[in-house]
C-alpha cells in the first residue's frame, strides 16, 4: 500500500519544495532552516534553535510573530464569512478601504485589494493606462521606474523592477517601461552636494519625459526610498521635484509603499517623511504583517471617474483576482492596523532607529564597512573592500557574512539579484517590536561577522 513506507519518510523534508532566490544544487551541503514557531521577534526551527527574525520575513512581519489576536480574528471571521465573490462587498474589505483612505488623508478615493505587492502594482499600471486613454490622452502609455527598485514579479511589474540579474531567462518583458537613475547619495559625484544631487536625478526623470515625449508618458513609479535594492534614501528635495516635474508634463505619480508603509520607516507611510501626495498608492506586506496576504492600490477619485461610462463602453476596469476584497484577509488587517496604531509601533521604529544606528556607528571605522543608512527599522550596511575606492565585496564575501550572522542567531539578508557586482548591501529590517536587548544581539552578530570576513 502507498502508506507502508511513511514511518521511514521524513514528512518536513524540503526536497519537494522549490523554493524562490535558492541554487538547489548546494541543498544538501546547506539545507535550510526548517521553522516551526515563531514568538515576537524570533523564529524557532525544529531542533529548538530560537533565531533573532533581523528582517520580519520579507520586511512584512511587522507586529512580530505569534499574535494570537490576530488569529483569533481569522478564525472569527472564517466561521462568520470566510470569502465572496470580488464583485460583491463585505463588511470588513469596506471599512478597511474606508480606513485607508483616512490614514493616507485622502478625503476621496478608491481602494482595489489584491493579495500580493506585484499585483497592487500590476493593477496600478493597468489603471494609469486605462484612465490616460479615457481622460482624453490615448498615447500615454509609458511608465518610468527607477534603477535599482524592485516593483514585483509579473512579467509587467518586473519590467518595472530596475534589476538586471532578476530579468535573465525572463526577456522579452513587458513593452512600455522606462528606468532612469535614482538618488544614491553614497555614490554620488563628489563635486555634488547632496541638494544637487538631489536636483540632478530630478532633472533625469524631467529630461526622460521630454525626451520620450510628454505625450506618451503616463506615470512614474517610486518607492519612497529604494527598499530592496539597497535602502537608498533620497535626498529631502528629491521627492517634492518628483511630484513638480509629474504635475507639470499630467504624469501620474505611484508611491509604492508596499515595504515602507504601516510603520516600518518611523512613521505610518514613508511617504509622509518627505510631505508629498502621490495620486496613487500601492499597499502590501505591513498592512496584515504577513498574518494573511493582502494588498491594496488606492487611487484619487478624478482618477476613478475617469472609469464611468456605459456597460457597453467597456469603460469600467475590467481585471478581477479571486482573492480581492478577501473577507479574512480584510479583518485581519484591521486588526492587524489597530496593533499598530495602539502600541505605536511608528515610534518605537524610529526610537530603535537611533539606538541602532548609535550601536552601529561602532563599525564606521571597519575597513569593510563603507555606509550606514536607513530610515525607522529598515537599514543597511554598505560593504567595500576598499573604502577609498568604494570598491563592492564580492558576492562570495558577502553571503559569508550573512552565513556567519545565522550561525549567531540571527537572520539579515543583503541585496540579491539587483545590479552585477553590486549585491553589497546587508539589510536588517526586524519587526516593529523590537528592543533594545534584541537590537544588541543584531549587532553583536553583524560586528562578529565583519571581523571573521576579515580573516
Amino acid at each position: 500500500m502507498a502508506g507502508d513506507n511513511m514511518e521511514t519518510q521524513n514528512l518536513n523534508s524540503p526536497d519537494s519544495l522549490w523554493r524562490p532566490m535558492t541554487q538547489h544544487r548546494t541543498l544538501l551541503s546547506n539545507r535550510p532552516k526548517h521553522i516551526v514557531k515563531g514568538e515576537g521577534c524570533y523564529i524557532i526551527n525544529e531542533d529548538g534553535e530560537r533565531i533573532l527574525d533581523g528582517t520580519a520575513g520579507l520586511w512584512c512581519v511587522n507586529v512580530g510573530h505569534g499574535r494570537k489576536e490576530l488569529a483569533e480574528e481569522a478564525k472569527k471571521q472564517m466561521e462568520k464569512l470566510a470569502y465572496v465573490i470580488p464583485i460583491m462587498t463585505s463588511d470588513p474589505a469596506v471599512e478597511l478601504s474606508e480606513k485607508m483612505l483616512n490614514m493616507i488623508g485622502m478625503e476621496k478615493g478608491h481602494v482595489y485589494f489584491t493579495s500580493s505587492g506585484s499585483e497592487a502594482n500590476e493593477v496600478a499600471f493597468k489603471i494609469v493606462r486605462q484612465y490616460h486613454l479615457q481622460a482624453g490622452n490615448p498615447r500615454k502609455h509609458k511608465i518610468i521606474s527607477r534603477h535599482r527598485a524592485y516593483h514585483g514579479n509579473t512579467l509587467a511589474t518586473m519590467t518595472a523592477t530596475g534589476q538586471a540579474e532578476r530579468k535573465i531567462g525572463y526577456e522579452p518583458l513587458a513593452p512600455g517601461f522606462l528606468h532612469v537613475p535614482p538618488p544614491y547619495p553614497y555614490r554620488r559625484h563628489p563635486k555634488l552636494t547632496l541638494e544637487e544631487h538631489g536636483e540632478e536625478c530630478v532633472k533625469f526623470l524631467e529630461d526622460t519625459i521630454i525626451y520620450e515625449g510628454e505625450e506618451t508618458v503616463a506615470a512614474f513609479i517610486m518607492e519612497p526610498m529604494i527598499s530592496g535594492g539597497g535602502v537608498l534614501i533620497p535626498p529631502d528635495n528629491y521627492l517634492a521635484g518628483v511630484r513638480e516635474v509629474c504635475d507639470r508634463y499630467n504624469v501620474l505619480l505611484i508611491m509604492d509603499e508596499v515595504v515602507s508603509g504601516f510603520g516600518r520607516t518611523g512613521k505610518m507611510f514613508g511617504h509622509e517623511h518627505w510631505g508629498i501626495k502621490a495620486d496613487v498608492f500601492t499597499f502590501a506586506k505591513g498592512m496584515a504583517s504577513g498574518y494573511m496576504p493582502v494588498a491594496a492600490t488606492v487611487v484619487k477619485e478624478e482618477i476613478f471617474e475617469a472609469f464611468y461610462g456605459e456597460t457597453s463602453e467597456l469603460r469600467h476596469f475590467r481585471h478581477i483576482n479571486t482573492y480581492g476584497g478577501h473577507p479574512v484577509a480584510a479583518a485581519v488587517s484591521l486588526k492587524n492596523i489597530d496593533i499598530v496604531k495602539q502600541e505605536n509601533l511608528p515610534a518605537n521604529a524610529a526610537k530603535m532607529e537611533t539606538y541602532l544606528r548609535n550601536r552601529l556607528s561602532e563599525f564606521s571605522d571597519h575597513p569593510l564597512v563603507g555606509d550606514i543608512r536607513g530610515r525607522g527599522l529598515l537599514l543597511g550596511i554598505e560593504l567595500v573592500s576598499d573604502k577609498e575606492k568604494k570598491t563592492p565585496v564580492s558576492l562570495a564575501q558577502a553571503n559569508g557574512i550573512l552565513q556567519n550572522c545565522l550561525k549567531e542567531g540571527v537572520l539579515v539578508m543583503r541585496n540579491g539579484n539587483t545590479v552585477p557586482g553590486l549585491g553589497n548591501i546587508l539589510i536588517m529590517a526586524p519587526p516593529l517590536i523590537l528592543k533594545e536587548n534584541e537590537a544588541d544581539q543584531i549587532v553583536d552578530a553583524v560586528g562578529k561577522s565583519l571581523n571573521q570576513a576579515l580573516n
